[in-house]
Formats: C-alpha cells, sequence, structure tokens
C-alpha cells in the first residue's frame, strides 16, 4: 500500500463553476443561509470600510451613523428574547454580525459592543425590572458600554479592583475605583458615545464581599457630558478599528439605585439581604461569565469572515497575475500556478472552510442553549470551552492569513484600496479581545482533565493539581464529537502497526486523535508531581503551561476537523461534495504536516512516510489550483466590498 496514495475523493460532476460555486456557497452557509443572504444585499456603501483612511474623528462619526443605519434592520432583535422586545433568534443574530466581518470591522465591533455585550449584559445578567431598558438598546436610543477591563486586571476578571458596595441608608450602590489599576481600560463606545455602562464590580453588602458583579452606571448626563463622580478619558488612536471610540473610566464614590444591579446571579432585596440562587461563589462566578459566550462567538466569526475576504482578493488577484515565462514560452506564467504561492494560499482557503464549518456547529449549540433547548450545566461548560478554542483557532488563522495574503499581493497589498491593509492593522486585536488566546488554550487544556468537569469553577491551582493527579493511563479526552460516522472512520483506518495511508480519512483523524491523547496523558502525569511531599504545587502548575497550552491547541484542531469531515459526509450536492472532500484532505493534513516534528519526534511518523506527507500535500495544491476561485467565490462576500484596484489584474 502506497503512503502516498491520492485521496480516495470521487471525480466532481460536470458542474459548470458558477454553479459549483453556488453549490459549495449553500453548504457553507449552513442553517444560516436566509439571513446571510439577506446581508449579502445590504449597501455595501452604506456599511462597507471608507475609501480611503480617515481622521479618528471622522471615522468615529461615520461608524455611528452605520450603527444606526443597522438598528433599523431585524438583526440587533434577533438576538433577545421576546419578553425583552426581541424576536429570539440568536444564531441568526450571531450569524449576521459574522457577515459585518466583510465590510467595516469598526462597524462589527461597535455594534458588537452595543448589542452582543452591553445588551447582552443587560439581558442576560439582569432580571425582569431591567426588562424594558432592552426596547431602547436594540433601537440604539440607549447606548452603552462594557466595562469590565482594567488597567492592573484584564484576564484576571475575579481580582477586579472595582468596589460596588450597598450602602443601607440610601438604599444605593456606591461605585468606586479605589486607585489607578482599577480604571477601565480599552472599553468600546465610552470615549463618545456610550451613556451608560455595565461595570463590573466586587459587589461588597453588609462587609463582605460577595464576589464580582455587574452594575449599569450611567456616564453621561442628557448633554453629553460626564456624569457627576466619573472621568472619561479618551484611548486616542489604535493601530486598527479607528471607527470604535475606545475610553477610560474612573469612578469617584459614584451613587446609583440599588435596583441597577443586575443581579439574576446574585440580587439585594428590598430589605437589604444579598442571596444568590448559586451558593459556591467560584462557581456563581463562572456561571455569570458563562452567559456572555456570545461576544466570544461572534469574535470568532468576524474574524473568519476577515480572513475569508483576504483570501478572496488574493485569489483573485493571483489568479490574473502574471509573471515570467517558462523557458520556450512567450507566455508568462500565472503566480497561482507556482507551487510556492499555493502552498502559501490553498491551505489557507482550506482551513478557512474548516473553520467557517465548525463555526456553524458553535453557533447551533450556542441557539440551543440560549433557546433553553439545551439547560444542563455540562452543555454550558462544553459551550464555553468550544467557543473558546474556536476564537483561538479562527483569530490566530486570520491573523496569519492576512499576513500572508498582504505579501503574496506584494506591494499592491500594501495600499489601503486594496483592502488588506485595514483588515490586518483592524483584526491584530482579535487575539487579545474576548480573551487572550493564550489564557483561552489553558481554559480549554484544563477542562479536558477528567473529573475538572463535573467540578467547573474550582480554578484555583491546587484544584487543578488534584484533578491532574487522578489521571491515569489511558484514554482521557472526553469526546466532544460524538458523532457515529467520525468513529467508524477511526475504527475502520490502518492501525498504528500497518502502512499509514494518508488519504484514508480515519488515518487522517487517528493522528489527530493520538496527538492530543499523547498530550493529555502526559501533561497529567506531569501535574502528578504537585502530590509528592514537600511539592510546590504552584512551581508544578506554572512549568507545565507550555504543555497545557499545546494540549488545549490539539483538542481544537483534532475537533475543527472531525466538523470538517463529518460536514462533508452530510454535502448532499454531488459535485460540492467531492471537491469539499479534497479540500478537507488538505486541511487536515497540512495541519498533520505542521506537527510534523511531533510526529516524528514520538514514532507517529517514519521519515519516509513524513516525506510522503509533504508530497501529497503538494499534489492535493495543484489539483486545487483549477477550482481556487471557485472556492473563494463560494464564500459569497458582497462583490462591493471585494472591488480592488488589484480587481482584474493581467
Amino acid at each position: 500500500m502506497s503512503t502516498a496514495a491520492a485521496p480516495p475523493t470521487p471525480t466532481a460532476p460536470d458542474h459548470d463553476d458558477t454553479t459549483l460555486a453556488a453549490a459549495l456557497r449553500a453548504h457553507l452557509d449552513g442553517p444560516f443561509g436566509e439571513v446571510r443572504e439577506h446581508c449579502r444585499a445590504l449597501d455595501p456603501e452604506t456599511y462597507g470600510p471608507p475609501p480611503a483612511p480617515l481622521a479618528m474623528d471622522e471615522h468615529r462619526a461615520r461608524v455611528t451613523s452605520q450603527l444606526a443605519s443597522l438598528a433599523a434592520e431585524p438583526y440587533a432583535a434577533q438576538g433577545f428574547p421576546e419578553r425583552q422586545g426581541g424576536t429570539a433568534r440568536y444564531g441568526d443574530a450571531v450569524a449576521a454580525f459574522e457577515m459585518l466581518g466583510h465590510a467595516d470591522l469598526s462597524l462589527f465591533v461597535k455594534a458588537g459592543v452595543q448589542w452582543g455585550l452591553f445588551g447582552g449584559a443587560v439581558s442576560l445578567l439582569g432580571t425582569s425590572r431591567h426588562d424594558h431598558l432592552l426596547a431602547q438598546v436594540i433601537s440604539g436610543e440607549l447606548q452603552g458600554c462594557f466595562a469590565m477591563t482594567e488597567t492592573g486586571h484584564g484576564s484576571d476578571v475575579q481580582s477586579l479592583l472595582t468596589t460596588a458596595t450597598y450602602d443601607p441608608d440610601s438604599d444605593e450602590l456606591v461605585v468606586h475605583s479605589p486607585e489607578a489599576a482599577a480604571r477601565k481600560d480599552y472599553i468600546g463606545n465610552a470615549a463618545r458615545d456610550g451613556h451608560v455602562a455595565a461595570v463590573f464590580a466586587q459587589l461588597v453588602v453588609g462587609g463582605e464581599s460577595r464576589g464580582v458583579h455587574c452594575v449599569l452606571v450611567p456616564l453621561r448626563d442628557d448633554s453629553g457630558s460626564p456624569a457627576r463622580g466619573v472621568t472619561i478619558e479618551d484611548c486616542g488612536p489604535k493601530l486598527g478599528l479607528g471607527g470604535v471610540d475606545n475610553g477610560r473610566l474612573l469612578f469617584d464614590h459614584v451613587r446609583v439605585p440599588r435596583t441597577n444591579l443586575l443581579g439574576r446571579h446574585g440580587d439585594i432585596d428590598d430589605a437589604g439581604t444579598y442571596s444568590s440562587p448559586i451558593d459556591n461563589p467560584g462557581r456563581r462566578f463562572f456561571t455569570m461569565l458563562g452567559t456572555l459566550v456570545r461576544g466570544r462567538i461572534s469574535v470568532a466569526g468576524g474574524a473568519g469572515a476577515a480572513a475569508r475576504s483576504a483570501l478572496a482578493v488574493t485569489t483573485r488577484y493571483a489568479a490574473g497575475r502574471r509573471q515570467f515565462a517558462a523557458p520556450g514560452s512567450d507566455v508568462e506564467t500565472t503566480v497561482l500556478d507556482y507551487r510556492t504561492y499555493q502552498r502559501r494560499l490553498l491551505p489557507r482557503i482550506a482551513t478557512a472552510y474548516a473553520l467557517q464549518l465548525a463555526q456553524h456547529e458553535l453557533v447551533s449549540a450556542m441557539d440551543d442553549v440560549l433557546a433553553g433547548r439545551t439547560t444542563s450545566e455540562q452543555d454550558q461548560r462544553q459551550l464555553e470551552t468550544r467557543a473558546a478554542g474556536i476564537k483561538v483557532l479562527t483569530t490566530r488563522h486570520a491573523t496569519d492569513t492576512i499576513q500572508e495574503c498582504r505579501e503574496l499581493c506584494g506591494g499592491a497589498g500594501y495600499l489601503w484600496a486594496n483592502r488588506l491593509a485595514a483588515l490586518k492593522a483592524d483584526t491584530d486585536i482579535f487575539t487579545t479581545f474576548e480573551g487572550d488566546n493564550t489564557v483561552l488554550l489553558q481554559l480549554v487544556a484544563k477542562s479536558l482533565l477528567t473529573e475538572y468537569q463535573a467540578s467547573f469553577g474550582d480554578l484555583d491551582t491546587a484544584g487543578i493539581v488534584r484533578f491532574g493527579a487522578k489521571l491515569v493511563g489511558g484514554t482521557v479526552i472526553e469526546r466532544s464529537s460524538a458523532r457515529g460516522i467520525i468513529q467508524r472512520l477511526v475504527d475502520a483506518a490502518p492501525g498504528r502497526d500497518e502502512d499509514v495511508t494518508f488519504g484514508i480519512r480515519g488515518t487522517q483523524l487517528r493522528l489527530l486523535r493520538e496527538r492530543e491523547e499523547h498530550l493529555i496523558e502526559g501533561l497529567a502525569r506531569r501535574l502528578r508531581q504537585a502530590t509528592a511531599p514537600g511539592a510546590d504545587a504552584f512551581a508544578v502548575f506554572n512549568a507545565t503551561q507550555d504543555h497545557l497550552v499545546e494540549a488545549g491547541a490539539a483538542h481544537v484542531e483534532r475537533t475543527v476537523a472531525e466538523s470538517f469531515a463529518a460536514s462533508v459526509e452530510d454535502c448532499t450536492d454531488d459535485g460540492a461534495r467531492a471537491l469539499l472532500a479534497k479540500v478537507c484532505d488538505l486541511h487536515v493534513l497540512a495541519t498533520i504536516e505542521r506537527h510534523k516534528a511531533w510526529y516524528l519526534e514520538h514514532d507517529r511518523l517514519s521519515p519516509a512516510r513524513a516525506k510522503a506527507l509533504t508530497a501529497l500535500v503538494n499534489e492535493l495544491c495543484a489539483e486545487l489550483r483549477p477550482h481556487a476561485v471557485t472556492l473563494v467565490e463560494a464564500f459569497g462576500i458582497p462583490e462591493g466590498l471585494l472591488t480592488t484596484e488589484m480587481s482584474g489584474t493581467a
């Protein structure tokens, strides 16, 4: 059996490029085709990026105007339950805002702050006494901010310094920034437009800290001036997202009514008594943060959309740009025909497909949780873990892909008119906000440790070590992808001692699973060292952080690959399915190739098979090259958002 056998995919039936692109688009749109088509009909002049760089104030005013226009569309209301003035189509709302990632990313972020973060906090953390505010939030009449991050505490939300102290004499909460490090930093919508902030602070009742809670705090009066006790600073120009008015907030004993506490998970009654439906403070905290997972999912969607825009622009350029004639020919070669160019571009297109299909699964799972179709705590925790992992992979993919596309377009890619400059600047922050990627990968890996999920919320080092120490040999991965078809594919693949035939899908997936399992089991063994007499638990855990991050990434790579493989099996159009199968092969094999050193070090691949793997990736690039333009046309990006100076380059 040849180690470099070609993938056993059927030959595509005779489809013209337009028909094939349409079939692929329908599959990529998944369950959200209707809302995506609605978004494609939006006026690109109204919602697209500015044709040239704008001064900061001008860009902010433009985006504020765009937001007002967007409020007239049905998308914002889709993200809220009917009792709050919405239409409870949560998946459609996230899919619609993902489509904004093809337009001006400043608008994407501004809309996300207004309706996803601020509106989401009021909707999901508030009680019935706050429901009346949501109609104003949906319409844009009440613009707000999401004030969590502090200068001194970003990822460590549990240690925020801002306080909200209950004063029983006045029945008010006193919101205060006790030191400079408590300043709320990088807050979108704060510098210019926000009138109310959802402020995360340590709630103090009766002299006792109840942990981090969220309080609505007015920022400006009717004239637009800062409210009494509120200091607002402008963060000023940034690397990108010039249309978003990021600001800094300080509070000097600002008094707000007790009822401004968003008290779904912890409230103060009329008698001044605190109570919570969740007794454990740690579990209460993570339940509160978990309700805001939609923002993390939306960031992944926007990053994926931006990467697809870059790939579409670059592929169209590459299909027409010619350089150097082959010996004996007077016709210059199209740059997309060069193997190095294919190698840099086509695997990234394949990964864009994988991530979009995985995003659909994630959004559908979110819709089930928010709509109440799945209600268990385990479902919520799995959603949070999956959202964290997809956010990491998609934002990394966007940063890497947009940079590669810029280089592939040469000097033209550096010009504002060709979109890549703005995409590069605007998405750079995506790896950091809504959760730093390195921290999120640690969260993913922690969730994989057996018995840990059952006690989610105990995030202290000692708790992590205890659970890790209980792990023994064998498979320790909880299968988040329990698809029968995937298991059958893996079971049918040859074992480790047989020839590795990379064209067999089950073999591809088995190799990803083996890497994940090995990393998790090795992590567990290392954590067990912390139980030795006299061991420094923190030092042991700190020494394993690189291992923890690599294990988390391996898990997400495996689940994304399995999502793609399952999606290929579900495709109903024969031509699209045949092409999707090759794209899936390229994504999975390129992922394995990227970790080739690991497979060699751990004796999972021989040097000969590693070379065969590289040869097969090259073959797949050559096979997919004639379909490159069709593949990016299937993204369904409105033409008005793809027209550049490079269009039609010859």
